[in-house]
């Protein structure tokens, strides 16, 4: 399932759920700055002023009339990016927290190591700090290496840059979310995953829908997917 070749055609996709205050400050950075990376956002059935910003700055917006959760959106910008012949696609978040000048670091990962998928990580290079998420975060950890035998530093990291297989099978498969638990069930069936140092920043406006309760509930989710349900899917 290894991905070849030189990547000449990356597209970010940009899930927005009520990120009126972020959105601009996000897709500049990437227009002024990094005007050779193609973007999409994928409105996720917005109810604050999202959808009428992106339009008003002209933007390349998709936008779904409901709100289809991570999972949904993720897959309209993979559909889009096969549409479109794209050699590579990137989950990129709308809150400021990916920083687009480590997209370069990520394509020249794929492109030497021959990775399915690179995981944009904060661990690599640096311990994890001491805090319940990153309890969370080593317990993921540890499930993904006892089921696949491959240490993933950073699996909740959703600056995951996916190569040209995968993103095809994320377009065409329902039950491919861009979750840990899909990463290991990938790596089962033959993907090379694999991981480089970035920085991330904290988000500034908005809010987050991972509360601490929601936090919680999301890791048991992770947990009981990759150790009990990841066995049974079908490879394909």
């Amino acid at each position: 399932m290894e991905t070849e070749g030189v990547i000449l055609k990356i597209l970010l996709i940009i899930p927005a759920y009520n990120e009126e205050k972020s959105i601009v400050r996000v897709v500049e950075k990437i227009r002024v700055e990094f005007p050779d990376y193609d973007y999409v956002i994928i409105n996720d059935g917005s109810t604050d002023d999202t959808l009428r910003i992106c339009r008003e700055h002209g933007y390349s917006v998709i936008s779904h009339p409901v709100n289809l959760g991570l999972a949904g959106a993720f897959q309209t910008g993979m559909k889009y990016a096969c549409l479109h012949h794209y050699d590579a696609a990137m989950q990129f978040d709308a809150d400021g927290q990916h920083q687009p000048e480590y997209v370069e670091k990520l394509i020249r990962k794929m492109e030497s190591d021959s990775d399915d998928i690179v995981i944009g990580s904060r661990f690599v290079d640096k311990a994890k700090g001491k805090s319940l998420r990153m309890l969370g975060n080593t317990l993921l950890s540890w499930a993904i290496r006892l089921t696949t035998g491959q240490k993933i530093s950073d699996p909740t990291s959703g600056m995951r840059l996916y190569g040209k297989t995968v993103m095809q099978e994320f377009a065409e498969e329902l039950n491919y979310g861009p979750e840990s638990d899909t990463i290991a069930f990938l790596i089962k069936k033959g993907a090379k995953v694999g991981e480089t140092q970035v920085e991330m920043k904290e988000r500034t406006e908005g809010t987050s829908y991972l509360t601490l309760s929601k936090s919680v509930s999301y890791m048991t989710r992770m947990l009981v997917s990759i150790l009990l349900i990841q066995g049974f899917r079908k490879r394909g």
